[in-house]
């Protein structure tokens, strides 16, 4: 691999760790994804404008993507408020190519290989190992996080087919954080009164830098799979489990046990087995 596309995914990887800890760091996290939906939409705009619009077949797949974007957003910010950092983020990393993976092989007779199973077997091993022992996640979080990685892994598969179709597809992603951003505040306000937002200065301004890192990770992400294949870049990716527990330990102050340590490895390594068949 190209020392410029490992460079691109491990700035990737630990931009969506450091984002996913700014987003825990915050008391409220709602409010907080809401902000990082208002930078995305700030970001979306010109590029919604500029670029040639998306083909009429994929706008199904727009407002379906954007819909379940939203449901991913609330439900990390409630997952976030049942556990740390380092227990929910591996959860939901793990289970998105867990999830995308076992619907391939149910719908579609996917194969894999012997280090696709060994993946799935060790992502799988990961997360019960995370759901048990004395410093295990609670059981709110842990359905929190696997409903998350749910939602993630539905509107994966959602672009994969919806970009195919829309001819652009620059102009599709920036449809989809468009109509994420006008989606999400009404949502937000629906699960709470409008009385309860406070626009906590300190807060608001972390959550707006949460916002530029999302973007910036997905660039680096994008420009990462112009440059390299998909499945090394994807194997690659899954590092930022190991640098979400970083930051978990560096920026929250969570506990860094061995047993966090070699269950997030487990959970990093299986997910990269089965991103690599990408």
């Amino acid at each position: 691999m190209h020392p410029a596309v490992i460079g691109l995914t491990l700035s990737a990887a630990v931009l969506h760790a450091m984002w996913n800890a700014l987003l825990r760091s915050g008391g409220d996290r709602l409010w907080s994804v809401t902000v990082m939906s208002f930078v995305t939409t700030a970001v979306a705009i010109p590029a919604a404008l500029l670029l040639p619009a998306p083909l009429p077949g994929c706008w199904s797949y727009v407002a379906i993507s954007a819909v379940l974007q939203v449901a991913y957003g609330i439900f990390l910010a409630y997952a976030y408020r049942h556990g740390e950092l380092t227990q929910i983020y591996p959860v939901i990393r793990g289970s998105v190519p867990l999830l995308v993976t076992l619907g391939g092989l149910l719908l579609a007779s996917q194969r894999l290989s012997r280090p696709g199973l060994l993946g799935l077997f060790m992502v799988s091993a990961g997360i019960t190992s995370l759901a048990l022992g004395k410093d295990r996640i609670s059981p709110r979080g842990l359905v929190l996080a696997l409903a998350t990685a749910l939602f993630v892994a539905c509107y994966v598969v959602a672009d994969g087919i919806g970009v195919r179709l829309a001819g652009n597809a620059q102009s599709y992603v920036a449809w989809i954080f468009l109509t994420y951003g006008v989606l999400l505040p009404p949502a937000t306000l629906l699960l709470r009164r409008p009385s309860t937002v406070h626009l906590r200065r300190g807060e608001t301004a972390r959550a707006m830098a949460g916002g530029i890192l999302s973007i910036m990770s997905y660039g680096a992400m994008v420009a990462a799979l112009s440059l390299g294949k998909l499945g090394p870049v994807s194997a690659l990716r899954e590092t930022s489990v190991i640098f979400s527990m970083l930051m978990g330990r560096l920026l929250l102050g969570e506990p860094l046990t061995r047993r966090r340590i070699v269950t997030g490895t487990v959970v990093a390594i299986g997910a990269a087995c089965i991103g690599y068949e990408a």
